[in-house]
């Protein structure tokens, strides 16, 4: 004998046990009276056995009722849990936020985004991957991550970069430094010195993109540090300059041991983007974490020193 049981059917057993009757259970079940009865029958006549002990009042299960009834409540709290699920996706209370990060030093605004964002959200999974070991815009297309945090733009069908805010590179040197009396830095004052960058390819870093590269100058030597603290730590000693961020500089700017100074005369200007899949962007959650990305970095800025 091949059973064909429905959920439906699973939802009548234990709506009737527990409310001890047809006429209850079909008001539960939102169906009329005859419809439940019918679908009863059909039930008992596919299994063979009655499911209910009619005579009594309340109706009560029989032994094949009972099994049935264990069955629903094994099955319909799961069946339920992933409705609720499904319910939270359509309405945008939970989904998944795997963001991939292009930008190294972005871990220092990020962090305090994603604390709000977890509050706000703690439904929605969220996790950070530095996109420095693979290739994250392909991984977004993919749909291997959901939100890439990036300064280079590209055209890419179904996939959506929306600016987040201007940033300043800007150049970072020991005090005791003698390009700290300049009052701003060109591509040829990098000639001899010893750059410090984070561990990325060249076309990645500001410093050579917008500034060396073009000049076609190369420093004396390149030292890569993965964290900021020491990159900090290494300038203030006089063991090379650096580039970074001007919402990392802030910190030190008036720090008597550093120096800042803009790269050119007019200083250049960055812009950093959240790339997503256009089918996301307009999810309520993805809205909120763009939102909260681009106020962020002002709340530093506006901060005192």
């Amino acid at each position: 004998m091949k059973l064909h049981l429905e959920f439906r059917h699973l939802r009548t057993i234990r709506a009737i046990h527990d409310c001890g009757g047809l006429a209850r259970a079909a008001d539960r079940l939102n169906i009329t009276q005859s419809a439940l009865s019918h679908q009863v029958k059909n039930l008992e006549d596919q299994i063979g056995v009655e499911l209910f002990v009619r005579r009594s009042k309340p109706m009560k299960l029989s032994a094949a009722g009972q099994r049935l009834l264990k069955l629903a409540d094994q099955v319909l709290p799961q069946v339920e849990a992933v409705e609720q699920d499904f319910a939270g996706l359509l309405s945008g209370k939970t989904g998944r936020l795997h963001i991939a990060i292009e930008c190294h030093a972005c871990f220092e605004w990020l962090f305090p985004v994603l604390e709000q964002f977890r509050r706000a959200w703690p439904e929605v999974d969220v996790d950070i991957r530095p996109g420095l070991q693979f290739q994250a815009l392909p991984a977004l297309e993919r749909e291997e991550v959901d939100l890439v945090v990036s300064s280079d733009p590209d055209t890419i069908p179904g996939v959506e970069f929306a600016p987040l805010f201007d940033y300043e590179p800007v150049f970072l040197a020991s005090s005791q430094h003698p390009l700290a009396t300049k009052p701003f830095i060109e591509a040829q004052d990098f000639i001899g010195e010893t750059l410090i960058t984070y561990p990325v390819e060249r076309p990645r870093l500001d410093v050579f993109s917008q500034l060396l590269t073009p000049a076609g100058v190369e420093p004396a030597a390149i030292r890569q540090v993965e964290l900021t603290a020491v990159i900090l730590l290494l300038v203030a000693s006089n063991r090379g300059v650096s580039v970074l961020p001007d919402w990392v500089v802030r910190e030190v700017r008036y720090n008597s041991d550093y120096v800042t100074r803009p790269l050119t005369e007019k200083g250049l200007t960055r812009r950093l983007y959240a790339a997503v899949r256009e089918t996301d962007a307009a999810k309520p959650f993805m809205a909120h974490v763009l939102r909260l990305m681009r106020t962020e970095p002002l709340k530093l800025q506006r901060q005192p020193a």
